[in-house]
């Protein structure tokens, strides 16, 4: 097992979901292979699988699925 380059505790491999929100773009990559650390929650990725990503960011691939998300405002709530 390896460690964490942030916190240097134990990581293990998990299936995570990939949430990306950059300017306008906004997506879920899911079942997405990293290294989770188990005590601070750094996720890493492999190259290949940061590869993958970023064609998903530029719209390479169909999605699956396309699911409806509300938006709130904290600041216009508690302001």
């Amino acid at each position: 097992m390896d460690k964490c380059v942030f916190c240097g505790g134990k990581v293990s491999e998990e299936r995570v979901t990939f949430v990306y929100d950059e300017d306008d773009k906004n997506f879920f990559v899911e079942h997405v292979p990293a290294e989770v650390c188990t005590k601070c929650g750094e996720r890493t990725y492999t190259p290949e699988v940061t590869d993958d990503i970023l064609r998903f960011a530029k719209r390479k691939d169909k999605p699956v699925k396309t699911v409806e998300v509300p938006v709130f405002d904290f600041v216009e709530k508690t302001g």
